[in-house]
């Protein structure tokens, strides 16, 4: 969790992206488990990660069939949630057609591996579900867009055994639960979008009430009480059930 620990410098944060695979029958979300090397070490999160410079590269247009739908900014955030994803999980989001279960064994980066399979993207193939800021007490930070996608068929997760040491299909209610009761390491942005699952209970239903839901910006704020402990505080016009909570 995040704990007040100093001002940062960092007033623009690098944008980053973040998916949610969901299936149903039953209702489930795809989450990864962090190495315990890198950032988030050994957390329970959705795939995903910072969005590189090729992501927004113009030699993506003839590999994504609706590249001038979304301004370079959303198109760059698009790919690179779709690329982590690939390199985290193998699972390619938004191929037609597509159902190589190894992708991350090919080799290649995401756009060569696109233009060799002969496949196209679509980018509508995700819905914005939430945007979260990294609070600014925090030394690390990210700006970060929360994207929610089915999980397409036929096609098997698979860590890539670096940055991700293991893949789960987990229930979205059993796995905030677990974060609650302390048996599972889940960052509160992670805990908080698992709860949007389990208010929505189905793939057809998450993607609807997110179509809907009015944009906003989270900035959580740390809050330290006399007694030393501390809370996350979050406006109640995000729109989720918890405004405070306390680690």
């Amino acid at each position: 969790m995040w704990g007040a620990r100093r001002q940062t410098t960092d007033e623009n944060p690098p944008a980053s992206a973040t998916l949610l695979l969901v299936r149903d029958d039953p209702f489930e979300v795809l989450m990864v488990r962090r190495s315990s090397r890198g950032t988030f070490a050994s957390a329970l999160v959705f795939p995903g990660g910072a969005i590189d410079p090729d992501d927004a590269s113009d030699e993506w247009e003839p590999l994504v069939e609706d590249f001038a739908d979304f301004v370079p900014e959303e198109r760059a955030r698009r790919i690179g949630a779709i690329r982590e994803t690939w390199e985290e999980t193998s699972i390619l989001v938004g191929a037609s057609g597509y159902a190589e279960p190894a992708g991350i064994l090919a080799g290649a980066g995401l756009r060569d591996f696109v233009g060799r399979s002969g496949v196209r993207l679509r980018l509508d193939a995700l819905t914005t579900l939430a945007h979260w800021i990294t609070p600014v007490t925090e030394p690390r930070r990210f700006d970060t867009r929360f994207y929610v996608a089915r999980a397409p068929y036929g096609q098997v997760a698979v860590a890539d055994g670096s940055e991700i040491v293991g893949v789960e299909w987990v229930s979205p209610d059993e796995a905030a639960r677990s974060a609650r009761r302390g048996e599972s390491p889940i960052i509160f942005p992670t805990l908080m979008n698992l709860d949007r699952l389990v208010e929505s209970g189905s793939v057809n239903a998450t993607i609807s009430a997110a179509e809907v839901r009015p944009e906003f910006t989270v900035l959580p704020v740390i809050e330290t009480a006399e007694d030393g402990s501390r809370s996350i505080v979050i406006p109640a016009e995000a729109g989720y059930a918890v405004t405070r909570f306390s680690p």
